[in-house]
């Protein structure tokens, strides 16, 4: 077995430990943070396993903030445990020096938690019962921080999924980045024009009173629910960063939009983007077994215009990206946001279609 970097080893022993390290090993595939798998035995024959991330502090720039939201959302959890099943939230493990569940060190910002055992995430759903276990994921999330008073909660990324702000920084971008004679850069400005009324939809009616501030995961894609390696079904949420107020409906349209396109973000081939209503109503269902008491009839009448906003606003955010030569998303090659722009939109156009369909799933689940 290779010797754990002495650096990480060094960071980690700050942290409470019940042991000692024997492995330290890369984990994931995340685009924010550096994260790493720890291997700690403490005596016993069975091995501990623990998670240590560096933040990214240019994402997050207040980094204490982000740990205050896992603080509160974890003491949340433990007030209020989901009887009968298995739901884990991962642990925040202290400073043995601080009491605090992190450390600066050299200018950087690292923290330790518990690892969910015995559990699996997929990149892509591959069968309907997947579906409605990520669906049921989320919603088992959503019911147990419903009653977590949002303003509990810092706003660790301000203008998050607030759609006009991201049309009015594409309006800055493509103002100083016009577009040349590129067929899909400009089919892809078109497509935006038409549907300029659609991003305030959900600010709006935040602003009117129909929809509710409250605590939301804010990034729920398919690959941070993470399923029971015998069962399949949902046990925990994972990659708590983005935990901040919100509008359900984020997280809602978010998953969806991940979820229920089965060739992918990265689709080459943009014929085969489509949405899958199938996929669609067996997630919807896993989610609303899981957290209808606490959604109100209104709610219910927002889903549709969620998961079309929210394909449409990360088309939006790729393509500003791509306008501005590529400086936030990692790509790899010079149209890569382009195309993931394509494939946004193309999933949006086939959302419209089927409007009437997927409010008939909405119908029938309330």
């Amino acid at each position: 077995m290779a010797t754990p970097p002495p650096e990480l080893v060094a960071v980690a022993e700050a942290f409470d430990l019940p042991g000692l390290i024997t492995a330290i090993a890369p984990l994931g595939n995340g685009n924010v943070n550096d994260t790493y798998l720890l291997e700690v035995h403490s005596g016993g024959a069975t091995a501990g396993h623990y998670v240590l991330q560096r933040l990214n502090t240019r994402v997050f720039p207040q980094p204490e903030l982000v740990m205050q939201n896992l603080e509160a959302l974890s003491a949340h959890a433990e007030q209020h445990p989901l009887i009968g099943q298995r739901w884990e939230v991962p642990r925040l493990i202290a400073n043995r020096h601080t009491g605090r569940p992190w450390l600066w060190a050299e200018g950087q910002f690292w923290r330790l938690q518990s690892f969910i055992e015995g559990a699996v995430t997929v990149e892509a759903i591959t069968n309907q019962e997947q579906a409605q276990q990520v669906g049921r994921g989320l919603g088992l999330f959503h019911f147990l921080i419903s009653d977590l008073p949002p303003e509990r909660l810092a706003d660790t990324l301000p203008g998050f999924h607030v759609t006009p702000t991201y049309l009015a920084a594409y309006d800055q971008t493509l103002l100083c980045n016009p577009i040349g004679q590129d067929d899909r850069e400009q089919w892809c400005v078109a497509f935006v024009e038409q549907r300029r009324e659609l991003a305030p939809i959900l600010e709006d009616a935040k602003a009117a009173g129909l929809l509710q501030l409250r605590p939301i995961h804010g990034d729920p894609k398919i690959n941070n629910v993470m399923l029971c390696d015998h069962t399949g079904t949902a046990v925990s949420l994972v990659d708590l960063d983005t935990v901040k107020p919100g509008l359900v409906h984020y997280d809602i349209g978010d998953c969806l939009r991940s979820a229920c396109n089965p060739a992918g973000e990265e689709a080459c081939e943009i014929d085969s983007v489509k949405f899958d209503l199938n996929l669609c109503e067996n997630l919807l269902k896993g989610y609303l077994d899981a957290a209808r008491t606490f959604l109100s009839e209104t709610d219910l009448d927002h889903i549709y215009v969620s998961v079309r906003l929210l394909s449409f606003e990360l088309g939006l955010r790729f393509l500003s990206d791509h306008l501005a030569g590529n400086l936030y998303f990692r790509t790899t090659h010079p149209n890569h946001n382009l195309q993931r722009a394509l494939v946004q939109f193309r999933l949006t156009e086939s959302i419209e279609a089927q409007e009437e369909q997927i409010r008939q799933i909405v119908a029938k689940l309330r």
